[in-house]
């Protein structure tokens, strides 16, 4: 179950059979999965129960818990293969103006390993554009998180970004990110969390044709909320404040939206929006850079 939606597959369909996991009034499992409740806590076991009561049981028929089925968000079938605890996404877009030959190609994927106390996720994020007798724009991020998970919804965070911006002349911006963070709010329908921690900033950048670096720390305070019960929407909004702590004065701000609607065989189409500001950038008419995505893609 994921997203409030319990898949069920059987050997006599072609297609998995999709089920509100708020209708579901009785369950009964023999396999094995990661089960997570909305206070945070992960239990690898079956499942058993009816009415509103859910016992999580282990092999040997144990109970490790009694709940209800509003507080378990996620099940994850546990299976023996490595690949099976992979999930991962790919979309693309590409825009065409006659006039001067304009076209844009977007590419966009994630890649992600669940276990019971840890998750290690990447993303990538890359935007080309050209036309004819101006320079092409080149637009790129892409990181990988790995997040291990701690009691009543509070888990630790460490990251490596990448992002690169032609337009604000950012040959490379890389990040290594530590910090903590929690989740607030988290059930069925959505979930809201925040998180905080330092972070290394390390710029390459091109002006007037020379080539420039700067390192800096900076903290970070930011937030996201996800809801993903609106029949076959989704909303991801995240939004993260970089307060420089030793260039004076300097502040960042990263926001992003994005809106996904599935489609059937696992399809779907997404909607992006992403807004980038520094208040001293390297090129000091840009400030702020944004970038609005339609993708298409598949689930894998």
């Amino acid at each position: 179950m994921k997203q409030d939606v319990a898949t069920v597959k059987t050997d006599f369909s072609d297609a998995d059979f999709k089920i509100k996991w708020n209708e579901i009034t009785g369950i009964s499992s023999i396999s094995e999965f990661l089960i997570t409740l909305s206070n945070g806590d992960r239990f690898n076991g079956v499942l058993k129960g009816d009415g509103d009561k859910v016992s999580v049981l282990d092999q040997n028929k144990n109970v490790l818990v009694e709940t209800t089925f509003k507080n378990i968000v996620a099940l994850e079938l546990i299976k023996s293969e490595f690949w099976s605890r992979f999930d991962a996404s790919v979309s693309v877009g590409y825009n065409f103006i006659k006039s001067d030959n304009q076209s844009q190609l977007s590419l966009r994927s994630n890649l992600s390993y669940s276990a019971k106390r840890w998750s290690l996720s990447s993303n990538y994020n890359q935007i080309n554009t050209s036309r004819d007798n101006v320079s092409s724009v080149r637009r790129l991020e892409s990181a990988v998180n790995f997040r291990h998970y701690l009691k009543k919804n509070w888990f630790t965070l460490t990251e490596l970004s990448f992002f690169t911006n032609t337009e604000q002349n950012i040959q490379l911006r890389t990040l290594g990110k530590i910090g903590v963070g929690k989740y607030i709010m988290r059930n069925n329908k959505y979930y809201w969390g925040v998180q905080s921690g330092v972070l290394y900033n390390n710029e390459n950048f091109l002006v007037s044709g020379s080539e420039g670096n700067n390192n800096s720390g900076e903290g970070f305070l930011g937030t996201e909320f996800n809801i993903y019960n609106l029949s076959d929407f989704s909303l991801l909004t995240r939004a993260v404040a970089y307060p420089s702590l030793t260039q004076e004065g300097r502040f960042r701000f990263d926001f992003r939206v994005d809106v996904k609607y599935d489609l059937p065989l696992n399809f779907y189409i997404k909607l992006g929006l992403t807004l980038n500001h520094d208040n001293q950038p390297v090129q000091t008419n840009n400030k702020t850079d944004y970038v609005f995505q339609t993708t298409l893609g598949w689930d894998l």
